[in-house]
């Protein structure tokens, strides 16, 4: 349970979209010459079982021995410590909510990563980062496995892990031999295990996984908000203005012609919000784990299926984060000539953890299998503007919560309206919508709820917010 410096984590959001070229058209803009030459079809790729398998472990023994000198006496594992956790139990535990909601999403992304940089698919890069989880539950401190941990850092760091994998081999993809030492910064900053096997395996590792021509759609926003309404009830004040940077990007849009959705994530989205008062304030990664295509007629393209999802909201007020598996929809509507709906619908079951930002601990905070739903919604006009339109709402409560007769509902909406100055340069007006209604034995009723209006600058992917295909 390493603590992530600050710095690297906000270097992580910013990197998300600070080298990713894109064509005037919205998909990626294919390489040529030497990089198109490394680019080969997955089957072609080498693989490597032994290498991440190294990898993992000595990234284990390397952050168990950081966290005995930092962290103390939970760290100091040994054998009779490995023979005990084998033997015990697994359980569930509250250390801090940002070790455990982020700090282990992350620690397990890098187990991905290691998997994906060697060579190996989505699904055989899961089951070592499952694996690495499990092992350092069971050999990396000496406190009981825990079971939230392993689904953290086990799935939720493999959904995390993949998208910054994406990430990262677009920005190497779209690169000219030999590649510049930006781009491997930028690349490293998303995916450390990427470059360090570049490294260490030259030739073997260093060709870009294929996007095979997705097209995507990607924003940095930079701006302040002021809070229009607020309902503390148990947390601390918090602050009434904020400083934001924002980055996110959507991979695989539909309505590409000639792509296929034959791999996991080969349709992602990733959104990641830094502010001046509560560090990250949300992580939203979702993508497409298997699914198909189908249209009607030549306006309506789209893709269904199951999505896996990890959700890290924390406005200030209270928290949410969950790990999730749904069934959904994204597609790409043609309303008129040059002007499109782009959406995803989802509805599925998560592994949750909620409870209040800035209260009395550290842990305080509950445990439960979360039901859950997204609707996301981005109406595009030419080039000239969008309004994206998102709401989400999280259920923990039930069934299998740490808390008996307690329950937790979160609702969560944004409002953006987009509207570009000149080339890629845009101004965006947003409102932001979240609210916590709980309730536990031990508390009673607690309501929590948080407005924010805002103004960005915002740099765009390119010119056309996203839309595929023109018509």
């Amino acid at each position: 349970m390493s603590r992530w410096s600050r710095g690297a984590r906000l270097a992580t959001l910013l990197g998300v979209v600070s080298t990713v070229d894109a064509a005037p058209g919205g998909a990626q803009a294919v390489p040529t010459g030497p990089a198109a030459a490394r680019t080969l079809p997955e089957e072609e790729e080498r693989k490597s079982y032994v290498a991440p398998a190294l990898e993992i472990i000595g990234f284990d023994a390397l952050l168990n021995l950081f966290d005995r000198l930092a962290l103390g006496s939970d760290y100091r594992s040994d054998l009779a410590s490995i023979r005990r956790n084998l033997r015990g139990g697994w359980v569930i535990e509250d250390d801090p909510y940002l070790i455990n909601q982020f700090g282990h999403p992350y620690q397990g992304s890098i187990y991905h990563g290691f998997a994906r940089s060697a060579g190996l698919n989505f699904w055989e890069s899961l089951g070592y980062t499952f694996t690495g989880s499990a092992l350092w539950e069971i050999a990396g401190e000496t406190t009981p496995p825990s079971l939230n941990d392993q689904i953290a850092s086990g799935i939720a760091g493999s959904f995390m892990g993949e998208a910054l994998f994406r990430v990262a081999q677009l920005v190497l993809e779209n690169a000219r031999v030999p590649v510049s030492g930006a781009r491997e910064r930028s690349a490293a900053v998303l995916s450390p295990p990427s470059l360090f096997n570049r490294w260490v395996g030259g030739p073997r590792f260093d060709r870009p996984y294929p996007s095979r021509n997705a097209a995507y759609y990607r924003r940095l926003q930079l701006g302040a908000t002021t809070t229009t309404r607020s309902l503390q009830g148990p947390s601390a004040a918090g602050r009434p203005d904020e400083a934001i940077v924002e980055a996110s990007m959507e991979y695989g849009l539909p309505g590409q012609d000639g792509y296929a959705y034959t791999r996991p994530f080969d349709y992602f989205a990733i959104q990641a919000t830094a502010s001046s008062a509560n560090a990250f304030e949300s992580i939203l990664t979702r993508g497409l784990l298997a699914g198909r295509r189908y249209a009607s007629g030549s306006d309506y393209r789209g893709i269904w299926g199951l999505y896996g999802s990890y959700d890290y909201i924390a406005p200030q007020l209270f928290r949410v984060s969950s790990t999730a598996l749904s069934l959904g929809t994204t597609g790409q509507w043609w309303l008129a000539p040059r002007i499109a709906l782009q959406g995803s619908a989802l509805g599925g079951i998560g592994f949750a953890a909620v409870g209040t930002n800035r209260g009395e601990r550290a842990g305080d905070y509950q445990y439960g299998l979360a039901p859950q739903a997204l609707i996301a919604a981005r109406l595009i006009a030419t080039s000239i503007a969008s309004l994206d339109l998102t709401a989400r709402e999280y259920y923990v409560g039930g069934v299998a919560v740490s808390t008996p007769g307690g329950h937790d509902n979160i609702a969560r909406a944004d409002a953006a309206l987009t509207l570009r100055l000149w080339r890629q340069n845009a101004v965006a007006l947003r409102y932001q919508w979240s609210r916590r209604d709980a309730f536990y034995p031990e508390l009673g009723r607690q309501r929590q709820e948080r407005g924010t209006l805002g103004l960005f600058l915002t740099l765009l992917g390119h010119d056309r917010f996203g839309a595929t295909e023109w018509r």
